[in-house]
């Protein structure tokens, strides 16, 4: 199967399109080699997928046949992410999490409570 078709398939990725467009982008590695979307992908092989910040690790368990449900990736798919790059990527979330730029959109429910008590 190929690379971009698997990562929609184990739901790595929302679209087929956003998938090959990482992959061209060159976030996706194969032994520390940047691959193209058409390479296909056997079941023991082991690939990286870097994000801003962080790298998560995955070995192919098994190849499915096309889209599987959430609760079945865990027989297509092994993350083999070591500890330090999940304590990175918990720490990059909670950066993000409490990051608002004041002022910007929409206020959200909170500020306008908050603004609603000051008056």
């Amino acid at each position: 199967m190929r690379v971009d078709s698997f990562l929609w398939a184990v739901r790595l990725f929302k679209t087929r399109n956003l998938a090959a467009d990482s992959i061209k982008l060159g976030r996706v590695h194969i032994q520390d080699q940047p691959i193209k979307a058409s390479r296909v992908l056997k079941a023991g092989d082991h690939f990286t997928l870097k994000y801003t910040g962080f790298l998560r690790s995955f070995k192919v368990l098994d190849i499915p046949k096309s889209r599987v449900g959430a609760a079945l990736v865990e027989n297509f798919l092994l993350e083999t992410t070591q500890k330090e790059e999940l304590e990175k990527r918990e720490m990059i979330l909670l950066a993000r999490k409490h990051q608002r730029n004041q002022g910007l959109g929409r206020p959200t429910k909170r500020d306008r409570r908050d603004l609603e008590d000051w008056i």
